[in-house]
């Protein structure tokens, strides 16, 4: 038994554990592997995440101005089989009358 886990250890978990290390000191494990992600982290994330911000900003201020759609009565949306447990069982636990349509309808 002790020399089959000796086995596995350097047949498998050994060269793997090597090859972890290996990695690590090409990416971070030197001073110019720190530069280079310091570099990643101000000149492309910190950007990119600005854009992500302001596009989030502008769909949300887009969706507030749009109106909602016209309700259109199609047979295979908004079915009912089963009432849903809790209400009046036709609205949904996240329900919002001003965008949710029920089945008739938007409400008033």
């Amino acid at each position: 038994m002790e020399q089959n886990m000796s086995q596995f250890w350097t047949r498998f978990i050994r060269p793997g554990l090597d090859q972890v290390v290996h990695n690590l000191s090409f990416i971070g494990g030197k001073p110019i592997g720190s530069l280079v992600w310091k570099r990643l982290t101000f000149l492309v994330a910190t950007p990119a995440i600005g854009l992500c911000m302001i596009n989030a900003y502008y769909a949300a201020v887009g969706a507030a101005e749009n109106q909602r759609r016209e309700f259109i009565k199609y047979d295979h949306l908004r079915r009912r089989t089963k009432r849903f447990p809790w209400g009046n069982g036709e609205r949904s636990l996240f329900h919002n009358r001003e965008v949710n349509a029920l089945t008739e309808g938007y409400e008033a």
